[in-house]
């Protein structure tokens, strides 16, 4: 049983589904009960929109037997109209399987024109009308919902799918650039291991020989040696901290001064290069100036890369407080863009963040390229700018923005069922304003029948009656009187009331040679 009610009844219920529910119910129950009280089919009101509110609620458990039974309510009572379209808008939504939802449209649709054929003993429309009307209310008021709720879920499922995909990349974009930033740090503590190793190695030199010295006493020499022992020592942890850091990297290639180099080589490769020196040189810490010699080498590898040919301008700046390195290439190459890996350039910037300074990049107006980083003189207690989580987030939000509340697709909801139901209403105002015009010309007063007189010409009898309608009026040509041998006749519907057993009141003129012959005014089943 519980099994059942859960099927019929899924969740989850927080307080908005069941108040979305509540509401949704109570519009619906309140339009069927308007439009229950001016039909005048006989089913009391209350039973219809008891009836439609239990088929609202079990409608998300069981969009298509609610869909069945509302569209067979809608051939008799017009006030199952709104359920009908919450129980269309349902099944389009929520049924998946691809025969499914053409099943129950069309059953729904078969007990829809068998209920509308029941009715239309107390309603007398012709067959092709009721036909006619069955489908085109069925297509607008079940179907149409129907394929909004499709594209509704359609649309949910391809928004949820691309925004999963979006953040797996992202999450991958983010591991990506945290391996690059582990393997920059790898080179910052190998190039630590090189310098920092080569001091100690040389103050472990310089005690020993002091060690060896005559001329000082026994307590210098003795001091001399607790300092050798010191530098040997800090250099054996030194390398069993970060010895093994060398086995897949080169040594640091140099500082500033070897930026020269760098440009010679390229030179020498045939390519334009033009090294500028701005500024008074001042001596740098080993990390910043192999800081500033990887930018100088990276903006170079790119522009042999992704310019081939193209004149590069590197330049390095003295100010103040910081060394500025700048390359710049011009526009170049045969317009295909070389591979890259991309981690370049998150190398560098992790590199120059952990000196206290910054790596900028991007394009220029003429289809250039500027590389460029400002690093201090000296890198100690330099403290990143961004720290490493928050610049990792940052990341995260310029790819899929800052994280947001999903939006509750209920107003979308809302506003789609309105929409629907104002197309709806304006099919129906124009159908109904069509239907009236229809039956206007196809009406004859009995004062207008009485005004006429057999022997009239069929031009004048003509002029004084309406246009007719032979969709409205092609059953009449079965009862009556048998027409007059040689004549034709116009039908028409006349404006006595239906008599108690449900008689169409019926007019008809027959004309032969031009002249009225015949007038007829009659009543019969149809």
């Amino acid at each position: 049983m519980r099994k059942w009610v859960e099927r019929a009844f899924p969740g989850p219920w927080s307080w908005w589904p069941v108040t979305r529910e509540v509401l949704g119910g109570l519009v619906v129950c309140g339009l069927a009960a308007l439009l229950q009280a001016a039909d005048s089919g006989g089913w009391p009101s209350g039973a219809v929109v008891g009836i439609s509110g239990v088929l609202f609620l079990l409608r998300r458990g069981l969009p298509g037997p609610v869909l069945v039974v509302a569209a067979a309510g809608v051939g008799g009572p017009s006030g199952f109209l709104p359920l009908l379209v919450a129980a269309g808008y349902s099944a389009g939504r929520r049924i998946t399987k691809p025969w499914h939802a053409p099943a129950y449209f069309a059953a729904g649709f078969v007990l829809n024109l068998a209920m509308g054929v029941l009715q239309n003993r107390r309603d007398h429309f012709p067959l092709p009308a009721l036909f006619g009307i069955c489908v085109v209310g069925y297509l607008l008021v079940g179907v149409l919902p129907a394929l909004f709720g499709r594209y509704r879920a359609q649309r949910s499922a391809l928004l949820d799918s691309l925004r999963e995909r979006n953040e797996q990349l992202v999450r991958e974009r983010v591991m990506i650039a945290h391996q690059a930033r582990l393997r920059e740090r790898h080179r910052i503590a190998q190039d630590m291991h090189d310098s920092l190793g080569h001091q100690l190695a040389l103050i472990a030199v310089h005690t020993g020989a002091l060690e060896v010295d005559r001329t000082l006493g026994e307590r210098q020499r003795e001091a001399v040696g607790v300092l050798r022992q010191a530098a040997t020592g800090a250099m054996r942890e030194l390398r069993q901290v970060v010895g093994l850091l060398r086995e897949d990297a080169a040594p640091a290639a140099g500082g500033v001064d070897a930026i020269d180099r760098l440009v010679e080589s390229s030179q020498a490769a045939g390519t334009q290069v033009e090294l500028r020196h701005e500024g008074t040189p001042r001596e740098l810490a080993a990390a910043v100036g192999h800081a500033a010699y990887r930018i100088a080498q990276e903006g170079l590898t790119n522009a042999h890369k992704h310019a081939p040919g193209a004149p590069i301008v590197v330049t390095v700046r003295h100010e103040r407080d910081a060394v500025i390195v700048e390359v710049v290439n011009g526009p170049g190459g045969d317009g295909t863009s070389a591979v890259s890996g991309g981690q370049g350039l998150t190398g560098l910037r992790e590199r120059a963040r952990l000196l206290g300074g910054v790596v900028q990049a991007g394009g220029l107006p003429d289809g250039g390229f500027r590389l460029g980083g400002r690093l201090p003189y000296a890198s100690d207690g330099a403290l990143a700018a961004v720290p490493e989580d928050e610049e990792l987030q940052a990341l995260a939000d310029r790819l899929i923005g800052p994280e947001k509340r999903r939006r509750s697709p209920a107003l979308g909801c809302a506003l789609g069922a309105g929409a629907v139901l104002a197309v709806v209403g304006v099919v129906a105002a124009v159908g109904i304003l069509m239907f009236i015009s229809s039956m206007r010309d196809a009406t004859v007063s009995t004062k207008l029948y009485d005004s006429i007189e057999v022997g009239q010409s069929e031009e004048a009898v003509n002029g004084r009656l309406p246009v007719g309608s032979d969709f409205l009026t092609g059953e009449f040509k079965q009862i009556g009187p048998p027409v007059p041998d040689g004549a034709h006749c116009r039908w028409f519907a006349g404006d006595v009331p239906s008599g108690p057993e449900g008689n169409q009141d019926v007019v008809r003129f027959c004309f032969k040679d031009g002249v009225l012959v015949e007038k007829q005014h009659f009543q019969g089943k149809v």
